[in-house]
């Protein structure tokens, strides 16, 4: 009896790798087991593509299809094309509306632009890690100069809670927008998201909406933890994020995403 493909959407940081950017040989070799059975593992990532591609590259998944900016671009993998990818949608908006709104509304935050397949333009230095690629400081009106796939907005001494705040209180209203574990807030163009990227996939796949398995760890994850028939929370996730899902796994440190995979297996 042949085995059913299932679409496996996996979030990188705090699920895939840990906070220290580590990937275990365990996890490695669960999704090496899951693609050799036939299931399509998809990363979905707030990562920019630059910071993706060496994480796709690492697990050995040359085929198919990643998620970045929280759905914003989809690439399709194919090692014939220049970078191992080609952009099939990259998602843009026009920043200035949402600068408008943060500007000073948090004394020591800065602020990144994604510039797609480059790096970020920054308002200021963010901490050395926190982004991919090519990093330029540049005025504030250059910010909003062209339009954007992502917006970032980052504190090094308020929390999540405080952003959560912020973000209701200052009105960001049509835009998508996800707080991560700490006070970093991420925004998209309305209508964005991870779920609404792997729907598109799953359709291109012909994966039934039962053979869904999508597997992470933070806010940004509620949407296709929600849109798979098997959300799956990390340990390490938020209580929301937790009540959320179908079913909560291990932390990431304890390589929680490993029995979530095995249990694909024949």
């Amino acid at each position: 009896m042949s085995l059913t493909p299932y679409l496996v959407a996996l979030d990188i940081d705090g699920t895939t790798i840990n906070h220290a950017g580590h990937l275990s040989p365990d996890v490695r070799a669960a999704v090496r087991a899951v693609v050799d059975a036939g299931h399509h593992v998809v990363m979905a990532t707030g990562r920019a593509i630059v910071g993706t591609v060496p994480i796709l590259t690492t697990l050995g998944l040359t085929h198919g299809y990643a998620v970045c900016s929280n759905g914003a671009v989809t690439l399709r993998l194919d090692p014939a094309c220049r970078g191992g990818y080609e952009i099939l949608e990259a998602v843009t908006f026009d920043p200035r509306p949402a600068l408008e709104l943060l500007q000073g509304s948090w004394p020591d935050a800065a602020v990144a632009v994604e510039e797609l397949g480059v790096g970020f333009k920054v308002s200021a230095p963010f901490p050395d890690g926190e982004l991919d690629g090519q990093v330029r400081v540049v005025p504030w009106a250059e910010l909003g100069a062209r339009p954007v796939t992502r917006l970032t907005f980052r504190s090094s001494t308020g929390t999540a809670a405080d952003f959560l705040a912020l973000a209701e209180r200052i009105g960001l209203h049509g835009f998508n927008y996800g707080v991560g574990y700490t006070a970093w807030l991420d925004i998209n163009p309305e209508g964005v998201s991870k779920s609404a990227a792997l729907e598109q996939i799953r359709r291109r796949l012909r994966v039934e909406p039962t053979h869904t398995v999508a597997v992470g760890d933070q806010r940004n994850d509620l949407p296709m933890i929600r849109w798979a028939a098997r959300g799956v929370a990390m340990g390490n996730a938020p209580d929301e994020v937790k009540a959320a899902a179908c079913e909560v796994t291990a932390d990431v440190d304890d390589d929680g995403l490993v029995p979530v995979l095995r249990s694909l297996l024949p």
